[in-house]
Formats: structure tokens, sequence, C-alpha cells
């Protein structure tokens, strides 16, 4: 029986060898390529041919071995050109086209809200807000975001207690709200203005609504952007003041903040429908109250769908908001699905990440626990971690405080759109993208 030897073990047999005399070696080799009738792919016959040049070139280097003069018995070069060659490995991707289709559920869009009135409208607002009008989950490929995330910040009637890394940037207006709001607008780059009328809560100061109306006709000459006027919280005072504010603002088309089923929304629409704003539904993340509230608003105080935003409440990082994504997703899927309780604009209370000890607090008050960082950067990353997250779920206008979380929030938002481009980002380049 005739031994059988590759040519990679020969080699090696042969590696320390310098000269052989009396040996003869013989061996053949056989490529076998079995066309099954599509014909031989191009690539696999490079593929072969390369090994049999391979091949030879390791038989020429044994007949320099055993001392034949190589270059006078060959008719061609014995060191064919890197051009000659054919490389085994490949030098391009396989083309590839990347196709989003659309989710055949989706057949119903989110209503359009638009805040504020310019002067052709009847109102004095430099510009108006459009909230709403998507026809998918934001940021989808498989179809637009016709209008971009929108942030309004906060402004109180009065001082109140907040975080050191927030107050340090208001410290110079907390006193007066106009120009508390001048400072938000021409320098934080807010896009609304969200007054908040905390003083008229009778454990407070008990303001009386004349007098928070009276701030909030101060705050609508000050400022040109459209503006959110807020109560207390308190279900005795807040709709008699909201509908002050509502009367004061008349013509101005702004967000009234807000009805609930927990006091008199009756009231609260009532005064929004009279005097031309929009109403902001709030519920405690709870998908059913929520189509309870809306629902009663468009029948029984017969508010128009075009004058609803919901707030279906934002709980912060580390304090629930997990669950306040899922109640925002299913709001908006079930809007998207064909829910007419539901597909409406979302806002979110991102300032409530501020509640969250961790945006705030000095050091763990937890002895074993590791160091928390400065609070100063702890903060903000709170607020905009709480507010990205969000947005992926469906909320198209933000309440935010902190100047670096707006902006922060603002860029991110605005690059996963493409920057307002009418191109959508080139998501295939994501790596090298530069976000500006």
């Amino acid at each position: 029986m005739t031994p059988t030897i590759t040519l990679a073990e020969l080699n090696k047999l042969l590696e320390d060898v310098l000269e052989l005399k009396g040996v003869e070696i013989e061996g053949d080799f056989e490529i076998e390529l079995i066309d099954t009738g599509a014909g031989i792919d191009r690539g696999v016959a490079q593929a072969a041919g390369y090994e049999a040049i391979q091949i030879a070139a390791r038989l020429v280097d044994l007949a320099r071995m055993l001392g034949c003069e190589v270059e006078s018995a060959l008719p061609f070069p014995t060191e064919p050109t890197p051009a000659t060659v054919p490389s085994a490995i490949p030098q391009e991707l396989i083309p590839a086209s990347f196709d989003v289709d659309t989710v055949s559920e989706w057949k119903y869009g989110i209503e359009e809200v638009v805040l504020g009135a310019t002067s052709s409208d009847g109102g004095t607002r430099k510009n108006t807000v459009t909230l709403g009008g998507e026809h998918a989950l934001p940021f989808y490929f498989d179809a637009p975001m016709p209008n971009p995330n929108h942030v309004s910040i906060d402004v109180f009637d009065m001082p109140i207690g907040m975080a050191r890394a927030v107050r340090m940037n208001y410290e110079d207006v907390l006193e007066s709200p106009s120009e508390w709001a001048k400072k938000v607008v021409s320098k934080f780059g807010a896009d609304m203005v969200t007054i908040h009328l905390i003083s008229t809560d009778p454990s407070i100061k008990d303001t009386p609504p004349g007098e928070a109306a009276k701030v909030v006709e101060d705050v609508l000459q000050a400022v040109d952007v459209p503006l959110i006027i807020g109560g207390s919280g308190s279900p005795d005072k807040d709709p008699e003041v909201l509908e002050k504010a509502a009367e004061a603002a008349e013509g101005e088309r702004c967000l009234i903040a807000s009805a609930n089923l927990n006091m008199d929304y009756q009231r609260i629409a009532g005064a929004a429908k009279k005097y031309g704003h929009a109403i902001l539904s709030w519920t405690q993340l709870e998908i059913n109250a929520q189509k309870e509230l809306n629902r009663k608003l468009m029948k029984q105080c017969g508010i128009e769908r075009s004058d609803i935003v919901m707030d279906p409440t934002t709980a912060a990082l580390g304090y629930g908001l997990d669950y306040a994504y899922s109640n925002i997703e299913r709001i908006r899927i079930a809007g998207l699905i064909g829910d007419q309780e539901l597909n409406f604009p979302m806002s979110s209370g991102t300032t409530n990440a501020w509640g969250a000890r961790e945006a705030w607090m000095s050091t763990s008050p937890i002895k074993e626990d590791s160091d928390w960082g400065p609070r100063e950067y702890r903060g903000p990353i709170w607020e905009i971690t709480t507010g990205l997250a969000l947005a992926l779920a469906g909320v198209d206008l933000f309440m935010m405080m902190h100047p670096t979380s707006v902006q922060a929030l603002k860029t991110v938002t605005g690059m996963l759109r493409g920057n307002g481009n009418s191109e959508p980002a080139d998501i295939v380049d994501w790596v090298r993208m530069k976000v500006e």
C-alpha cells in the first residue's frame, strides 16, 4: 500500500534538510469540480485556481530543494505577481438593501394640536407650536414625524424650594415671574413657558385668582412664545384660578393645566373652551382613567379633538419610569391602531425627575453605599434620562427645568429626526454621525 502524505507534511519533514541525494519523490494530485447544472460558481473556481497555484508554488520550492534549476525549466515566472493571483479573501461585501415595512395595524394618526396664536390668529405670539400628527411610534423609519418634540421650561409665581443645581440658574429672577420667563426663552431656548400659579394654594399664600391672572398677563407681555398655565394642584381652588387665568389670556390659545377626575374638570374645560384655549387632560398612570377623562371632556364638555393634550403622569428614573414608559407607549399604540379616545399628543412633567433623591442629595443616606458623584451632574442626567426614555415612548411636549437638560433633550431628539431636514438621518453611517 502506497502511503499518503500531504504537501504540508512533506514540507515539514524537509524543513531542516539542506541537501538530498539519490532520492526520488513521485506523486500526483487531482482537483474535481462538479457542475450541478447551474454552472460552476465563479468565486469557487477562482478559489480552486488559487489553491492550485499555491500547490504549484510548493512543488517548485521542493524542486529547488532537490537541486533542480527551476527557472530554466519553467516557461513562466516562478513568482507570480499579485495581480495574477486571485485573492481567497472577498474584496467587497455582497450588495444588500435595507427596507422597512409599515406596521399594518397602525392605520390612524395622532391628532394635531396647535398651541399659541399669532397676530393672524388674533393673538400676540410670535410663533405657534404644533404637537402630534404621528402615524408611527417615535423615530420609526416607516412614517415621518411631522412635528418635532418641544420643551416648555417651568416658571413659578413665587420662589420655591428646588435643587441647588437648578436654583443657581434662576437666582437672579426668582422674585419676578415675568423676568424668569424672559430668561428661559432668551437664554435657555424654551419653546414654551409653563407658569405655575402655586401661590394660590390655600396652604401656601392663598393668592386670590384675580392676582394670579395678573401674573399671567405679565408673563404674556414679557415673552412671545405660547404659554402653559397651571394652578397649584388644589382641587378646591384650581377651577376658579384657572378660570380667571384663561380669561386673562383670551385669544392666546394657551394650554390650561389641567383637567383631572379629582376636581371640577367641567368648569376648567368650560373656561378653556370659552376663551379659546386647549386643555391638558391629566391622569395618574392609568390608561382606563385616561380614556374616561378624554371621553368626558369630549362628550360632556364639548371639547374639540384638536384641543386635547394628554398628561398620563411622569415617574422618574428609579421611581417607576418603567411603568410610566409602558403606560405611555400603550396609549400611543392604542391611538395608532384606532382608539379615538387615546390618539392625542402627550405631555410629560419631566421635572418630576428632580423628586428623585439621587438627583439632588449630596450623598447616599445609606452608609454602605458607594459614592454617588457630583450632584451638579447627577441632577441634569436624571432629568435627561427620564425625558429621553419617554420621548421614545411617545411624548411630544416636555416640561423641564435645568437648561442643560433642555438642550440635551432637544439635541438628541433633533438628531434622531434628522435635525429637521427634509432628508432623514443617514442611519447607515450612525457610527461617524456628529451630534451638533
